[in-house]
């Protein structure tokens, strides 16, 4: 009887203790699976780590993955959380590869235009920089400039006149 009653108070904590995991606060990027995973607003397979994005937010905290931070951003002036200033965005570093990526804060990182990207938005992230003197635009720039262009996105069908 009581090694009964010992087994069922250690599964109950360990159920417990489970559901403690499952249920807590969801916080960073996650893994990409490249070639796998495609993005969130173009559907394109995420295949270049030197441009991928990721978003965390909205009731649940999901995660969102993109392959160009264009497109993070269009797809996230969509959302009715967009000014959530608690979401999460997350910019993959120019120098990242399939091995190790470099997540930066999007907030904090800059951006430098010029490069081939995914989507064709032009803008690699890197780090701020510690010097005091700051290359590239920051992210309220990068998001003005983005939204600004017409179309804003490549991949939006346009609208038939028939």
């Amino acid at each position: 009887m009581m090694k009964r009653l010992i087994t069922r108070v250690l599964m109950v904590g360990a159920v417990l203790a489970l559901a403690g995991c499952w249920g807590g606060e969801k916080s960073g990027p996650e893994d990409i699976h490249w070639d796998r995973d495609v993005c969130e607003l173009c559907k394109m397979f995420i295949s270049d780590p030197r441009f991928a994005a990721e978003v965390r937010g909205g009731d649940k905290k999901k995660i969102y993955k993109f392959d160009d931070i264009g497109c993070a951003i269009n797809w996230l002036n969509d959302q009715h959380w967009a000014g959530d200033e608690t979401a999460e965005i997350w910019a993959a570093e120019a120098t990242s590869t399939r091995d190790k990526m470099v997540w930066l804060n999007a907030r904090e990182a800059r951006y430098v235009k010029g490069e081939l990207t995914p989507m064709n938005y032009g803008y690699s992230a890197v780090a701020p920089s510690q010097a005091g003197e700051q290359v590239g635009i920051d992210f309220v720039a990068l998001t003005t400039k983005i939204l600004a262009d017409a179309p804003n996105h490549i991949c939006k069908v346009p609208e038939r006149n028939d």
